[in-house]
């Protein structure tokens, strides 16, 4: 991460997804900076990611214009001379919030007025600190020498994603005030609840409480917001959203919106693959001349695995059945999981491709009449795409796009790539038997514990303004996504991966011609940890039905019993009914819907409901 040329720290390229992305706060060890827009970082040292099934949902969502996706930048080396220029790879970061902090005499101002100085350590990145110059301490009777100078830990944010500096000298004097004395942040007790901090003028003597910033007494207290988007230096104008003090740091500053799409393949043939998975490098070539420049090209930077084992006159074939459309297959699916279900329900699946490869087996003795078919893949690929985010509250799921939460924008004008980062890993797949779920789903006791599922979603959508009639999964996904947590957690046990590095899709959707009852468990890892086997041993036969059967025995009591199991989310308006964190709850980067959408009387008998379970 750069600032100005300046070194600040590391993080690793898949956190810039997930929690550093543009628009995010990054909470360093000695200051805190914003990373700025993806216009302003070096797209010569992003490398390109191949995915066209991914690239295609992302243009729906963002626009034709967006040509490709891209890793972020990252040094290949650890040890990297300080004064090379590859020590200057990296991703642009800008100081924010502007207002720093003197930890020896309270001074607060911001970094730009001339009263604190950068102090760089090249060597060191993490150690690039702000100083107060010639500090005397708070009662100005100390030698003069340098002090440091953190954030200020108050910011202000807004549901339109907007995020701006606290207004201090609004704050410390109830309005706009033509006092121009210096400000200083003290506390008033050891405890650092926000009643004891205070914010005091030199100038004037005006003081006031932090807590006065906070709840319903800091809507009147609070400018409005001012529509300032810092990591592109913009300031959008009519916002008419509330202004709310949020921490440095606080999870509610920065949420990310980001696709994902496993890499399968769509076609038969595997150049033809291929050429539609790169077909960005093929798509304006008009000779086999040129077929054979692009793929000489293509085998030195390793963009598209594979294309040098097939002939240019080869390829130039397959480039014209395309243009003409004889060739099939192709990205015309809205729905990402759509054609993920039909190769992975296929009864002849692919077996051997550069990043895919799968093996089908047999159900579980004990469970076949609930699971169809058992398919394991020993070597998958996921590609995660960054395509906007959200502050103070998360982006909900909901067909209807105006129902969504505003969605601040990754640069300044339409981006013309997005960062993306792929995993690789293994998984297995279970596909269950779609009689067995549809005579589940017609129980009556199935039928009432919808019914109370549905009404706590209502709820819980109407407190937070949305529709209460968009964005309901089904029954038939709380089951699958109960059982697929219960699975998760039981895996983790034995695979020897870490519980967070273990993934679910679930495949639930009704609405087709072929109606979808599958679980997909996988591994993610950036690096080798995400193939080393464990996972796929264990979807065998003989472990897996061993492995359900613990996990069924598991989730029939839970350690929080009674009061999980008798859990009514149309009470309390929730998403979730007996479920909890000491039965069936995984991590958060684990889950697809966060831990939502999730009841154990789906899956087997518990304490209050015992008739409503899929499993006996």
């Amino acid at each position: 991460m750069n600032g100005d040329r300046t070194p600040v720290g590391q993080v690793r390229p898949s956190q810039l997804l997930w929690t550093y992305g543009p628009g995010a706060l990054v909470d360093l060890p000695s200051l805190s900076v914003v990373t700025l827009g993806i216009d302003k970082w070096e797209l010569s040292r992003c490398p390109p990611l191949e995915e066209a099934r991914l690239l295609a949902a992302v243009r729906r969502e963002l626009g034709p214009q967006v040509q490709s996706l891209r890793m972020p930048p990252f040094q290949r080396s650890e040890n990297v001379d300080p004064f090379s220029a590859e020590a200057f790879i990296g991703v642009p970061v800008r100081p924010f919030p502007r207002w720093l902090r003197c930890v020896k005499c309270g001074l607060l101002s911001a970094y730009d007025t001339g009263l604190f100085e950068c102090k760089e350590h090249r060597f060191r990145p993490e150690r690039t600190r702000f100083v107060h110059k010639d500090c005397k301490g708070s009662k100005d009777d100390q030698p003069a020498r340098d002090a440091d100078a953190v954030p200020a830990r108050f910011l202000l944010a807004c549901r339109n994603g907007h995020l701006d500096d606290f207004p201090w000298d609004y704050f410390v004097h109830n309005g706009p005030s033509p006092c121009k004395g210096t400000l200083r942040f003290y506390e008033s007790d050891a405890s650092l609840q926000t009643e004891n901090l205070w914010v005091k003028c030199d100038g004037c003597g005006a003081a006031r409480s932090m807590a006065q910033a906070f709840g319903k007494v800091g809507r009147e207290n609070l400018p409005g917001c001012r529509g300032r988007h810092p990591h592109v230096d913009h300031f959008d104008s009519g916002c008419t959203e509330e202004a709310r003090a949020v921490l440095l740091g606080a999870t509610n500053s920065w949420f990310p919106i980001t696709l994902s799409a496993l890499a399968i393949p769509l076609t038969s043939d595997p150049i033809v693959q291929l050429v539609q998975d790169g077909w960005d490098y093929f798509g304006d070539l008009e000779s086999e001349e040129q077929v054979a420049v692009t793929v000489k090209t293509l085998k030195k930077t390793g963009a598209l695995s594979g294309i040098d084992k097939h002939s240019p006159k080869a390829i130039w074939q397959v480039i014209q059945q395309i243009k003409i459309g004889n060739a099939g297959g192709g990205v015309t699916e809205a729905d990402i999981k759509g054609p993920e279900w039909s190769v992975l329900t296929d009864p002849n699946p692919p077996t051997d491709w550069p990043h895919f490869l799968s093996k089908t087996v047999a159900a579980p003795k004990a469970f076949e009449k609930k699971i169809a078919s058992v398919l394991l893949l020993e070597r998958l690929r996921e590609v995660n795409a960054l395509i906007g985010f959200t502050r103070v509250e998360a982006p909900e799921e909901a067909t209807d796009v105006n129902q969504r939460p505003p969605r601040a924008a990754l640069c300044r004008v339409a981006p013309q790539w997005v960062p993306a980062t792929e995993v690789h890993g293994e998984g297995i797949f279970v596909r269950f038997d779609e009689a067995a779920v549809k005579a589940w789903e017609s129980k009556l006791a199935v039928v009432s514990r919808l019914a109370k599922i549905e009404a706590g979603h209502r709820g819980w959508r109407n407190a937070r303004k949305l529709d209460p009639a968009e964005g309901f999964p089904g029954i038939r996904y709380a089951m699958l996504h109960t059982l697929s947590h219960l699975l998760i957690r039981e895996l983790a046990l034995e695979c020897g991966y870490n519980a967070a590095s273990i993934r679910e899709r679930i495949y639930a959707d009704t609405e087709g011609d072929s109606p979808q009852a599958g679980i997909l468990i996988y591994t993610a890892a950036a690096d080798s940890d995400g193939t080393l086997g464990g996972l796929v041993e264990l979807g065998r036969p003989d472990n897996l039905g061993r492995l359900l059967k613990q996990a069924l025995g598991r989730a029939g009591i839970c350690s929080s019993d009674p009061l999980c199991s008798e859990h009514n989310p149309e009470t309390d308006r929730s998403l979730h009914a007996a479920a909890c964190h000491a039965c069936s709850f995984v991590s958060e980067t684990s889950c697809e819907k966060g831990n939502r959408y999730i009841d154990r009387a789906l899956v087997v008998p518990t304490l209050e409901v015992t008739d409503a379970a899929f499993f006996d």
